[in-house]
């Protein structure tokens, strides 16, 4: 009798963003809460923080279509540093710790170095892991930069249509 193994992978894809702002302007955007106000298209539930933005030890939630929601945990957020850390469970699927690094760019610039490793915990995470290419996460990425920046411009939200 054959028995059907599953095979873990872990995909890691980076990209390095240019933020029209400084390091103490984009950091705190780098928040479920605030990320709402620039970002089309996200939807989050906070459940747990003492603050109510993203701080070291919050967990929030985000529902992805067909599949049970995915938790989140701020492992780190260091202002100072600019740096931030989320580690996200998606149940029956996934795990990914998303690291974000601010760092000046110039006078009034940012770069924004953002590294996702995603590692399947079941066949439909490496399902997940075949749809996830590098252009659709390059896509994902230059839109989050266009979206901050026109936000940081405008105060307001970059639309998935006007983007395209």
């Amino acid at each position: 009798m054959s028995e059907n193994v599953f095979e873990s992978r872990r995909v890691v894809r980076a990209y390095r963003q240019t933020i029209e702002a400084t390091p103490e302007v984009v950091v705190p955007l780098l928040c479920p809460v605030r990320e709402a106000e620039w970002l089309d298209g996200w939807t989050y539930r906070m459940i747990y923080s003492v603050s109510g933005l993203a701080e070291e030890g919050a967990v929030f939630s985000t529902a992805n279509e067909g599949e049970a929601n995915t938790v989140w945990v701020v492992t780190r957020h260091d202002h100072a540093a600019g740096a931030v850390e989320f580690t996200r469970f998606t149940p029956d699927s996934r795990t990914c710790v998303l690291t974000i690094g601010v760092a000046k760019n110039g006078i009034a610039g940012s770069h924004v170095d953002v590294r996702y490793a995603y590692t399947s915990i079941a066949p439909a995470g490496n399902v997940f892991l075949d749809a996830w290419t590098e252009e659709a996460f390059r896509k994902a990425m230059i839109f989050w930069e266009q979206s901050m920046n026109y936000f940081l411009k405008t105060g307001r939200q970059l639309s998935h249509a006007a983007s395209q």
